[in-house]
């Protein structure tokens, strides 16, 4: 019997596409409301090697917004779960689950394995500031998740070079800190105008001995604007490796 998975996709873009879509090898760093979207989206898509890389565990806070999130999943390792979930709807991709911490130690060995394209989906700065980094050094094509916390209004969501953005604070400082390392254009971005509420408190981050999830004062998130960010950065990611753009 013929094996239709993929065959409104071939529709769309052609054998062609298809088959490179089949044979592209992509990278999802940080698996929360962007990343697991966007995986899935991904593997949907018929992208055929899969690297997913993601330290934490789900939790119930997760619930509203991350895909892998239900009652049955809470303390299981999210890398395990989505890889589990991609294999089910397209059982012939090479799914790779890594549960790991991305830093400047690691990032040869997570990141010298033959990437067509990063997504960046990690929520830490300054993991997310190395990944960038070291994508760029290694001419490997990114595009970054900038801050989907505090926002509701889906038709303020936008893509662009992250030296064009405006109206988003974890942009502008990424952006700052980038510039500090000589790095200025050239970074796609998935990112919001719309106004961010501050928290009262402030965002705090401590090295007390604490789950990720106790170590940082938690912003509000929406059901919609996280996974929207992540499927928007896959359908960045497979418009260019359909179309050969970088």
């Amino acid at each position: 019997m013929t094996d239709n998975r993929f065959h409104r996709l071939e529709i769309l873009f052609g054998p062609e596409a298809t088959e490179r879509l089949a044979n592209a090898s992509v990278v999802v760093f940080g698996l929360g409301g962007v990343g697991s979207f966007a995986a899935e989206a991904l593997v949907r898509s018929g992208i055929g090697r899969l690297t997913l890389i993601d330290f934490d565990k789900i939790d119930i806070t997760n619930m509203n917004r991350q895909l892998h999130a239900t009652s049955d999943t809470i303390g299981h390792a999210k890398v395990q779960v989505m890889a589990a979930r991609c294999r089910s709807i397209n059982p012939l991709a090479r799914i790779e689950p890594i549960q790991d911490f991305f830093t400047s130690d690691n990032s040869d060995e997570l990141l010298d394995r033959g990437y067509d394209y990063v997504l960046d989906c990690i929520d830490h700065v300054t993991a997310k500031l190395t990944l960038i980094e070291q994508c760029q050094q290694k001419k490997l094509p990114i595009i970054a998740s900038m801050g989907a916390a505090n926002k509701i209004d889906p038709s303020q969501i936008h893509i662009a070079d992250l030296a064009d953005t405006h109206g988003c604070r974890l942009a502008r400082i990424v952006r700052r800190e980038l510039r500090k390392r000589g790095i200025e254009t050239g970074i796609k971005v998935v990112y919001s105008t719309e106004a961010f509420e501050p928290l009262s408190a402030g965002r705090r981050e401590t090295t007390a001995d604490k789950s990720y999830q106790d170590r940082r004062a938690p912003l509000g998130s929406s059901s919609v604007i996280p996974p929207l960010f992540g499927l928007t950065m896959a359908g960045e990611v497979i418009r260019a490796v359909a179309k050969k753009e970088k």
